[in-house]
């Protein structure tokens, strides 16, 4: 009988072959996909947002948050986009001899610059569709809240987290593609995606979204009085932190870290155990 799954050796091919398409692609195409990517992962991030802002217990709200946020791997595999964090499978690829080490570094800077721009036009969209309004501002002192978590991380703290984090991306990635139904790729990708977000582990792309979101939402003094009135963080505190200074403080780690548990600690060993023997 055959199965209805593709094998570990057979999806780690494919990906491998996937990736010999990706640095072929046209400048024009790489960026599109990559701005849909990023939009569709900040989709992800601002409806987990509003769903979880005004619910106190933390256990629950990031269960529910990892029931949500999945979506936006979701649409990327289905309808198409170039996600930063997925295409660092691609090593594989170069030590395979596939393509160059440059052609992977050009792919990846243009996939998460577009990721980046797609994620923050989504966000700007999002201030001013009045979203944030929700709970008479409470979901944009929310979105501060998170910003402001984000942008105080330490360094270090970042990259281990990034590490965690794209493990369980990559993992989600390969396991969409083991899977030959839509069904079976809604759950292959469900439940590592899940995991990531209830472990609370830092995106670059999905902080592409919460940090400029948060940027944007500061500049609303209402959403500024309910971060003080809800949370204890004051207006000097947001204003310090909560800014394109520590959004590059937290992007730099954040993506060496995701950069590391693609490569490093899925992709590499991966290779390892199923490329074919001479």
């Amino acid at each position: 009988m055959e199965n209805n799954f593709n094998t570990p050796a057979q999806v780690f091919e494919a990906n491998m072959k996937a990736g010999e398409g990706k640095v072929q692609l046209p400048l024009l195409k790489c960026i599109l996909l990559g701005l849909m990517a990023g939009a569709f992962i900040a989709f992800g991030g601002a409806t987990s947002s509003a769903a979880i802002h005004n619910i106190s217990n933390q256990g629950v709200a990031k269960a529910l948050a990892g029931a949500i946020f999945p979506v936006g791997l979701m649409m990327i595999v289905f309808v198409g986009g170039e996600l930063f964090t997925g295409d660092c499978l691609m090593l594989a690829g170069v030590v395979d001899k596939r393509f160059s080490a440059l052609q992977l570094i050009k792919t990846l800077i243009i996939v998460w610059l577009s990721n980046m721009a797609g994620a923050i036009l989504i966000a700007t969209l999002v201030y001013y569709s009045g979203l944030l309004d929700y709970t008479s501002g409470a979901l944009g002192a929310f979105t501060i809240k998170v910003a402001y978590g984000k942008c105080t991380i330490t360094p270090f703290k970042a990259i281990c987290s990034g590490i965690l984090c794209n493990i369980l991306v990559c993992i989600a990635v390969l396991m969409a593609t083991a899977a030959r139904d839509i069904a079976g790729k809604v759950w292959a990708i469900f439940f590592p995606i899940c995991a990531f977000v209830v472990g609370g582990w830092e995106h670059c792309v999905a902080n592409m979204f919460y940090i400029p979101a948060g940027i944007i939402a500061a500049t609303n003094d209402t959403y500024v009085a309910k971060a003080e009135e809800l949370y204890g963080i004051t207006a000097a505190q947001i204003s310090a932190s909560v800014n394109v200074g520590g959004f590059i403080s937290n992007l730099i780690p954040v993506t060496i870290g995701n950069i590391l548990g693609g490569m490093v600690f899925v992709a590499l060993p991966l290779y390892v155990i199923h490329k074919k023997k001479a």
